[in-house]
């Protein structure tokens, strides 16, 4: 079976061979019509350019990286799925990398690892600092991702997110309105990372305004956002005096929360009745559970097409862009685990 090539692209789409390349290289001045019709033909024939003519013809690779912190947590394994679909729209093959939180790893990757092969990085760092990537940032085409917002301190790259406050404020308002009064949360972390900071801001703010107070008791500190610690921090909540323990728990990832699932499980509670439980990531995994995990979803197809396209513009651009900073949307999605009520997993 013959490779697709660029004329069979241009022959679907109805356009030039030119128009075609135009597309796939993201020059600019394309009709937004011409482009996502160029771009549905690429996804329908599974066209992949050959990347040593392209960097023959254009020094670049037609390759970029992702790297990430885990790629076992399923927020992140479903980001990268879109990322690379995104990417492979766009002509471009995608390197898949695991940092682990490692500041020495995360600026490792941010430089290209191979940079003689990368034409950009995505990145989602936890700990490296901006002074390590500023210059970084202004050598390598360089998008970030997550909650570390550096836009202040001047790192000449995109950055794409939640708004985290936000999302936690949205969880725990959830809970209150459901008349729970001692409302937990899982996920401050030993580290301070931006993510914890940002969710635990936002669930103080939202018992604030339901007229609760914040009881650091219910507030556990952990180690990583995974089942282990989920478990862990749910038995720590459950230990307390009962007069005190919590009726609803608030947890920073969907990870989180199914260990904390499995915690209520062991100590003979109902979930939603005796304990209501909220995540954030939206996973399939949460979906599946039994009871399904209520969950704030952020709209991660939009996170991998606002960072892989702000990546190809910084790419194909002949001179220095501006910074933008762009905030993709959250919904609360409400499941079994807070109504109490049978629901149908949507396919």
């Amino acid at each position: 079976m013959r490779a697709v090539t660029l004329k069979d692209v241009a022959e679907l789409a109805g356009v030039s061979i030119k128009t075609a390349s135009n597309v796939v290289r993201e020059a600019p001045k394309v009709a937004p019509a011409t482009r996502e019709r160029v771009l549905r033909a690429v996804r329908d024939l599974g066209y992949r350019p050959n990347p040593s003519a392209r960097r023959l013809r254009t020094g670049r690779s037609g390759l970029i990286a992702l790297a990430v912190p885990q790629l076992t947590t399923p927020y992140f394994a479903e980001l990268a799925h879109h990322v690379r679909t995104e990417a492979t729209a766009l002509g471009l093959t995608v390197l898949i990398e695991e940092t682990l939180g490692d500041p020495a790893e995360e600026l490792r990757l941010a430089t290209g690892v191979s940079a003689s092969l990368l034409d950009g990085v995505i990145l989602s760092p936890l700990h490296v600092s901006a002074t390590e990537l500023a210059p970084v940032a202004s050598e390598v085409p360089l998008v970030l991702l997550g909650e570390r917002s550096y836009e202040d301190e001047r790192v000449g790259a995109d950055h794409v997110l939640i708004d985290n406050a936000g999302a936690a404020r949205d969880a725990t308002a959830h809970l209150a309105g459901l008349g729970r009064t001692r409302i937990g949360a899982i996920g401050a972390d030993r580290k301070g990372s931006a993510t914890s900071r940002q969710r635990l801001a936002g669930y103080q703010t939202a018992l604030h305004e339901a007229g609760l107070s914040f009881d650091p008791r219910l507030a556990p500190t952990i180690g990583e956002f995974d089942r282990p610690n989920g478990l862990a921090a749910m038995r720590a909540l459950l230990a307390l005096p009962p007069a005190d323990r919590p009726d609803a728990v608030f947890c920073f990832s969907d990870t989180l929360a199914i260990g904390a699932q499995r915690g209520a499980f062991e100590a003979g509670l109902r979930v939603p009745e005796d304990i209501a439980l909220v995540g954030v990531d939206g996973s399939q995994e949460g979906a599946y559970c039994t009871p399904s995990l209520t969950s704030v979803v952020p709209d991660k197809a939009a996170i991998a097409s606002l960072a892989v396209r702000r990546l190809a513009a910084r790419i194909g651009a002949e001179g220095p862009l501006p910074f933008e900073v762009h905030t993709a949307p959250h919904a609360l999605q409400a499941r079994e685990s807070t109504l109490g009520v049978r629901t149908e997993v949507t396919l």
